[in-house]
């Protein structure tokens, strides 16, 4: 690991960066359920309700440590995403009033597409894919000077999802197990590196895009399968490289979930709290759900449910 890795992971740190993105975020709530209400042993789980951040997931938390720690040029940002980190870049832009240009692949869900539409940040739709949409913002980014967002890999980012651990410890510090969805990385880096193995941090991946999984097993981030369900926001071709050295520092272990078991955490979610969940965001929930996570007799076990922008969904059908 290097030094700069050590560096964004000093809690002292992203506790400052906690600080000076406080009066732009929400402090997301966390609710108490008992785990019989959804068919298991587990007396309770402390489900923490990112979705309803701005922009609809945890992502705002790293486009504005972004926009606030580093120096922004005249002709502004621009940020490729599967759509979560681009609604996250798009709002945050415009509270701060800095151009921005996003662009995501044309498997970005409708919702994610009209959430940066309704900022009024410019938005570049093309491609089957995340790949392919950050290899147009780095054109962009290289052609007209702007300052590229990365939705992961840039270490400004991480630290903003770092303080979702700050907050959840603060909210729930009796927890022994976190659970969450993996795409590129940035959450679960920023969450390890709060929390540095004084709980276990569990990745949760889709068996569609398993792309931390493959890189544990290769020993370094490699391209890995992409689709899905939840492919717009959990299927990056490859973990990020300043990702993955925290991960194996500081994460449990990584599990796979099934897109059915994804999509009945999702109906389970809003039948049981009336919560409405994205694929990407009821993926860390999927795997105590469907038994690919059991937790100990008394294990205590919180969850991150991640994103809310889908389009509206009859799950009561």
């Amino acid at each position: 690991m290097s030094e700069d890795d050590d560096k964004v992971f000093d809690r002292e740190e992203i506790a400052a960066t906690e600080r000076l993105i406080r009066p732009h975020i929400r402090q997301t709530p966390v609710v108490q359920v008992d785990g019989s209400d959804f068919g298991w042993a587990s007396p309770r789980v402390s489900l923490k309700l990112e979705l309803l951040q701005h922009g609809g997931s945890f992502k705002a938390r790293g486009a504005f440590a972004n926009l606030l720690m580093r120096d922004i040029p005249e002709v502004g940002v621009a940020a490729a995403s599967g759509g979560n980190h681009g609604a996250a870049v798009a709002y945050a832009s415009r509270k701060l009033g800095i151009p921005a240009r996003i662009f995501v692949p044309s498997i970005s869900s409708p919702a994610k597409i009209q959430r940066i539409r309704d900022t009024g940040a410019e938005l570049v739709v093309g491609g089957d894919g995340y790949a392919d949409a950050l290899a147009a913002c780095e054109e962009w980014v290289a052609r007209s000077g702007a300052l590229s967002i990365h939705a992961f890999d840039q270490r400004e980012t991480i630290l903003g999802q770092g303080t979702c651990g700050l907050e959840l410890e603060q909210q729930a510090p009796e927890l022994d197990t976190v659970l969450l969805a993996v795409g590129g990385g940035g959450l679960i880096a920023g969450i390890a590196g709060w929390y540095q193995r004084s709980v276990r941090v569990i990745g949760v991946e889709p068996e569609a895009s398993p792309t931390l999984t493959r890189a544990i097993e290769a020993g370094e981030p490699v391209d890995a399968e992409v689709g899905g369900i939840a492919a717009d926001s959990l299927a990056p071709r490859r973990v990020g490289r300043h990702v993955f050295p925290i991960v194996k520092r500081h994460v449990e272990r990584v599990v796979l979930v099934s897109d059915d078991a994804i999509a009945q955490a999702q109906r389970s979610l809003w039948a049981t709290l009336r919560v409405v969940a994205e694929p990407g965001g009821a993926a860390a929930f999927a795997a105590l759900l469907s038994g690919r996570y059991q937790p100990s007799p008394g294990e205590r076990v919180g969850v991150i449910l991640s994103g809310g922008n889908t389009v509206a969904v009859n799950f009561d059908r």
